[in-house]
């Protein structure tokens, strides 16, 4: 969508100044005229300029595209429209976000490649930390192997062991590998497992 109106306006373009060629007006003076006019929006223009020079680069280097659920800082969500200026995003509470392609300083993509479901569940001091690791390990094994959820899940469960000491108890991590935009519904099922 972004090269075809780049097109359009490149071919508006050359045949606005043929048009004027073919009705014999000079166009020397138009040039001088528009390069100090250019020169006046040039400075007025910066933001402008500076949102499509990032967009251009956001969509050349292919860092988030409609559909990824992206982090820009303040916006968290899923992409609705990415033009060459401005970038949309719905949060989970349905409220959009229109954020400057220049005001983006970093992006955090969850839909490329793959992503991971990360859970830390907390157990009692004095608990058998190899009896509650064994049991976390079972049923994300289960899970994995659930029909409904096994092309969801890319590689086997594992248990990273203790993760935390917190005020009532120890933390143990259960980490999934899953598909882009699914590792939420996995967490979900897991916990509910659990």
């Amino acid at each position: 969508t972004v090269f075809r109106g780049l097109a359009s306006a490149l071919v508006w373009f050359v045949a606005i100044i043929a048009i004027l060629d073919q009705l014999e007006i000079q166009l020397g003076p138009l040039v001088a005229g528009a390069g100090i006019a250019g020169v006046a929006l040039g400075f007025g223009a910066q933001n402008m300029v500076r949102d499509f020079l990032t967009g251009a680069f956001i969509i050349l280097e292919d860092q988030y595209g409609v559909g990824d659920i992206v982090d820009l800082g303040e916006a968290v969500g899923t992409v609705e429209k990415v033009t060459l200026r401005v970038t949309r995003v719905r949060d989970v509470n349905g409220a959009v976000w229109h954020v400057p392609n220049g005001e983006i300083k970093r992006v955090a993509n969850s839909s490329q490649d793959w992503a991971r479901a990360l859970l830390d569940v907390e157990v009692a001091y004095g608990t058998d930390l190899d009896e509650a690791s064994k049991v976390l390990q079972d049923t994300a094994n289960a899970l994995s192997a659930d029909a409904h959820f096994q092309h969801k899940i890319l590689e086997a469960p594992e248990v990273w062991g203790v993760q935390e000491f917190g005020p009532t108890g120890v933390s143990i991590r259960v980490v999934l590998k899953t598909r882009p935009a699914v590792q939420w519904e996995v967490l979900r099922e897991l916990r509910r497992r659990i």
